[in-house]
């Protein structure tokens, strides 16, 4: 097995897990999470498309263990396996603006999708258009820390995982 295929296949899915996981119980503002970062890295780079779902839902789920489940667990772990999917869009072709591009519209996807199901099952907002829409204008503090956490993680992610690219052929050659 060649080391590319091994970080693919084993060591990338892995600590993304784990550091996905861990992440979400330290302190951070709310919704500025690696998760959705994770969720596009892992369908660009995992030659699974299973693996790569399973990525973001296994760090969910085991964060979730500690910091307890929310009657909105199926919606979110659903957007964050169609993240993934759509992380598919960058394999081969991860360039600065399409991890910008994407990653953007993953946060407008999930702040679109979590806020409807909060409107509509949470009992929190009026059962009309304007309920629906003071739901979303409350939650753009979320979106707002969404997006960063996207661009801050994407960056670590996709960049980290370039640059180890890159060094790893010199190491093996170094070495050898």
């Amino acid at each position: 097995m060649n080391t590319r295929h091994l970080l693919q296949s084993i060591a990338v899915p892995a600590g993304l897990i784990l550091a996905a996981a861990l992440s979400r119980l330290l302190p951070h503002p709310p919704n500025f999470s690696p998760i959705e970062a994770s969720a596009l890295f892992a369908g660009a780079y995992l030659l699974d498309r299973r693996a790569a779902v399973l990525v973001p839902i296994l760090a969910m789920l085991l964060s979730d263990l500690v910091l307890g489940f929310h009657a909105l667990v199926p919606v979110t772990y659903g957007c964050m396996a169609v993240m993934a999917l759509a992380g598919r869009w960058l394999a081969g072709n991860a360039s600065l603006g399409r991890v910008a591009a994407l990653g953007f519209a993953s946060a407008t996807f999930f702040f679109g999708v979590s806020n409807f199901f909060v409107w509509l099952t949470q009992g929190m907002y009026p059962m009309s258009l304007a309920g629906l829409q003071l739901c979303y204008v409350e939650a753009l503090p979320f979106f707002q820390n969404e997006v960063a956490g996207v661009a801050v993680y994407a960056t670590v992610l996709f960049g980290g995982y370039a640059l180890l690219q890159r060094a790893l052929p010199k190491a093996q050659a170094a070495s050898a």
